[in-house]
């Protein structure tokens, strides 16, 4: 029996320790229960982030394994890209899009994004359908355009198709007016990126200042890339 537990823990020990650095280096799993990024991302969905592609800072790995300041190593985030990132002052993971570069000049107008001062192509979809109901583990319930309050109605709300430049496309929510339609243009800081939640209505993001939980978001605390929603 001695040998039998001793043979276990000799491969036993070294696995449960690749598995931990593959988490904490290459790629990491996390539930964000927030509803910024529908209909990407719903609450209650896994995410799967690519950590390894944006090289590493003192966010991207656990603990003071990465306890340095900058950034090491990967490449630069693209636009349309779905990042987690760590809010530097809550410590909260949250999930956005990049939407802005460095440099760029980046605003709202009548509810439309504003690249360098050129409205981006946005083009009518139809509406996004789901049940009212509650979700995620916070158990918090859709908001809907439609104003339904009975569990189980169909709600809904507008949909578009915003196509980025470089010709990046994705679906945004939108249910009429809201303070963060209308913006002052702002100039993206070096090493950052102006992040925006593809439910545009309910999103706290770089529309907002960096003390109530938005702002630009620098390179360091990025955490990595969804590349995949389970």
């Amino acid at each position: 029996m001695r040998s039998a537990a001793r043979a276990v823990a000799t491969w036993a020990i070294p696995f449960v320790a690749a598995v931990w650095l593959f988490q904490a280096l290459v790629y990491g799993w996390y539930s964000v229960p927030e509803r910024a990024m529908k209909e990407a991302i719903r609450p209650g969905d896994i995410l799967v982030v690519n950590k390894m592609v944006y090289g590493y800072s003192r966010h991207t790995c656990p603990g003071s394994l990465c306890s340095f300041g900058g950034r090491v190593f990967g490449i630069a985030p693209e636009r349309g890209d779905i990042v987690v990132y760590r809010h530097p002052q809550s410590g909260v993971a949250l999930v956005k899009r990049i939407v802005g570069l460095p440099g760029e000049r980046i605003r709202m107008q009548d509810g439309l994004l504003h690249i360098q001062g050129i409205p981006v192509r946005t083009e009518e979809a139809g509406y996004f359908e789901e049940t009212y109901e509650r979700q995620g583990r916070s158990g918090s319930l859709p908001l809907c355009e439609n104003r339904v309050s009975s569990l189980g109605a169909t709600c809904r709300k507008r949909r578009y198709i915003e196509t980025l430049p470089g010709g990046a496309a994705h679906s945004i929510l939108d249910m009429g007016d809201s303070a963060g339609d209308n913006t002052p243009e702002i100039v993206v800081p070096a090493g950052a990126y102006f992040l925006l939640g593809d439910h545009r209505d309910i999103s706290l993001d770089s529309r907002y200042p960096r003390t109530t939980g938005g702002g630009t978001v620098p390179t360091e605390d990025l955490i990595g890339r969804v590349d995949i929603v389970i």
